[in-house]
């Protein structure tokens, strides 16, 4: 359910009008409902627990690339989410949240020896690699510490996912991963790496998928690769089928989460009753902008309204820095007026005041505005703050967490001085 919704002609966040975030913290600022963050996260443990995936079972890592506010990390973690990160910072992130390192995958096409030295002094619980030069470069790092690395690879299958080509990531022309023929010599050679232990096998086609379709194509291809890796000796312990799980922008009717759970787990289940005795694999997902993308919006003021021959333009002072998907994917975020009006509606682009002419947000949106008025930004959780940048030396967005009719602020917002704190003359 949708925890963004009119009451009394005012749009809220669960219980709080937004119109009161914006009067106190001001505009443009990223507004999150913890209600929905917990909801979308136990869609995922819910089913798991309900298939009979427990602790050992399974494991949801929330993809911290989504949305990486400490206050949200927080908030998963009690849940019990683990974690995919994919950077040194990130792993950072995660342990100032009070997560749980034993509980991190660490994924990524170009991990450097100092990402990998942190990620083993905190013992994650697993590297995805993806290519033959990893695997020797975290062999190399991991002897020079005396430790060893547990590791996954991860397999293209040049499965389609028909999402966006920018969040496709499962072809061969995609640069992640290793090809799903090379999968079987790249797992000899990390089997004969004496510091690395080899634990698992991860898949991950792209992101914003509708249809769960392509990600159980994929699964059944990856689950050949564990049948052919045990006969030639090499026995996994988990399987990560990543995430991808798509949200409701617009018209979009994504799978839900418990009916994709519900036909993952009965192929593994009938896959290892039939070929592994019903011994059970540890499955893993990497959920990301299920879990938040609409658990959050961006507020923002509307500062102009240019009325012209061709175009109206709605000059807002939320900009591209601060939400990049539209400039970045011509994605489509829905736009609501915070305060109903009942005058007449006209159709406007919603631009920002960032000195290019990409910097819009939303195009062609009936609305009924005034200059001043507030709108949000639909659908916001997700790559918004984590994308943004300071372009135009402008300060990134404050972020707050609504509780109920309560709320505070999670990310004050950056100031000009912030911006050119660590620079010299």
């Amino acid at each position: 359910m949708s925890h963004f919704t009119y009451v009394n002609g005012k749009l809220h966040a669960e219980q709080t009008a937004l119109d009161r975030i914006a009067a106190k913290f001001g505009t443009p600022t990223y507004v999150y409902s913890r209600a929905s963050l917990t909801e979308n996260f136990l869609a995922y443990a819910s089913a798991c627990q309900m298939h009979g995936r427990g602790q050992q079972g399974a494991l949801v890592c929330y993809s911290v690339k989504s949305n990486s506010n400490l206050a949200v990390l927080n908030l998963l973690s009690k849940l019990g989410s683990g974690f995919d990160i994919v950077s040194g910072g990130e792993l950072e992130r995660v342990i100032a949240a009070g997560g749980d390192a034993k509980k991190v995958i660490f994924s990524g096409v170009g991990k450097s020896r100092d990402e990998m030295r942190l990620a083993l002094t905190h013992d994650i619980l697993c590297f995805n690699v993806e290519s033959i030069p990893e695997l020797h470069r975290l062999n190399e790092v991991a002897a020079s510490m005396g430790k060893r690395a547990r590791v996954s690879l991860r397999v293209n299958p040049d499965v389609d996912p028909k999402t966006h080509p920018y969040i496709s990531t499962g072809l061969k022309e995609n640069k992640f991963g290793i090809a799903f023929e090379d999968a079987i010599p790249t797992y000899r050679v990390a089997a004969s790496l004496p510091q690395l232990d080899v634990t698992g096998i991860d898949c991950h086609i792209g992101s914003q998928l509708l249809d769960d379709a392509p990600l159980l194509e994929a699964l059944d291809k990856v689950i050949e690769l564990v049948d052919q890796l045990q006969d030639i000796g090499i026995n996994l312990h988990h399987l990560d089928i990543g995430g991808g799980i798509g949200i409701t922008y617009d018209q979009e009717l994504p799978v839900a989460v418990g009916d994709y759970l519900s036909r993952l787990f009965t192929r593994i289940d009938n896959w290892r009753a039939a070929r592994h005795n019903g011994k059970s694999i540890t499955v893993l997902f990497e959920p990301g902008r299920s879990i938040v993308g609409n658990a959050g919006v961006l507020l923002t003021e509307v500062h102009y309204l240019k009325h012209g021959g061709n175009k109206n333009f709605a000059v807002v002072d939320a900009a591209m820095n601060d939400l990049m998907r539209p400039a970045m994917y011509e994605a489509w975020h829905g736009v609501k007026t915070v305060n109903e009006r009942t005058a007449q509606a006209k159709v406007y682009d919603v631009v920002g005041p960032v000195c290019e002419s990409g910097d819009w947000l939303a195009r062609d949106r009936s609305l009924a505005i005034e200059p001043g008025d507030l709108l949000a930004i639909m659908s916001a959780g997700a790559y918004g703050m984590t994308m943004a940048s300071n372009y135009n030396t402008r300060g990134r967005a404050a972020e707050v967490l609504v509780d109920g009719d309560q709320f505070r602020l999670i990310r004050k917002r950056e100031k000009s001085s912030d911006l050119f704190a660590l620079e010299n003359i």
